[in-house]
């Protein structure tokens, strides 16, 4: 059984850093395309960053270039998105997912993704 699970949330003020974290288990590490969604109240699930095996990102369709980098520890089956400069807009709970990289790996952003995690709330105040 594959299972993902984010943990690093929490509240920070405008301007904060966090780093969230995802591990995965149950699948080869390297064979996964695991990326970082989010969604806020009333809106719909956004992708933030993608990563590879080999270490290729993919940008979607959020914003964050220079402020959010993701990376991965294959040692720890850890994927993580370090979170800089955060802003009230980025208030929402962050899910990471997996999709097998001979599958959509992380071609489709969040509708080509098969294993999530249940998310992590980041709240920014102002």
């Amino acid at each position: 059984e594959v299972q993902v699970v984010e943990s690093g949330g929490g509240s920070v003020q405008d301007g904060g850093s966090l780093r969230l974290s995802c591990s995965v288990s149950g699948f080869p590490f390297d064979d996964l395309g695991i990326g970082w969604f989010r969604q806020a109240p009333g809106k719909e699930r956004e992708g933030i960053l993608c990563i590879t095996g080999s270490n290729d990102v993919t940008r979607y369709t959020v914003p964050v270039k220079g402020r959010f980098t993701i990376s991965r520890d294959k040692a720890e089956n850890t994927v993580y998105l370090q979170m800089n400069r955060l802003n009230p807009k980025d208030t929402a709970t962050y899910y990471c997912a997996a999709a097998p990289v001979w599958k959509m790996g992380c071609r489709d952003n969040h509708y080509g993704m098969e294993f999530w995690g249940k998310g992590t709330l980041v709240t920014v105040s102002s």
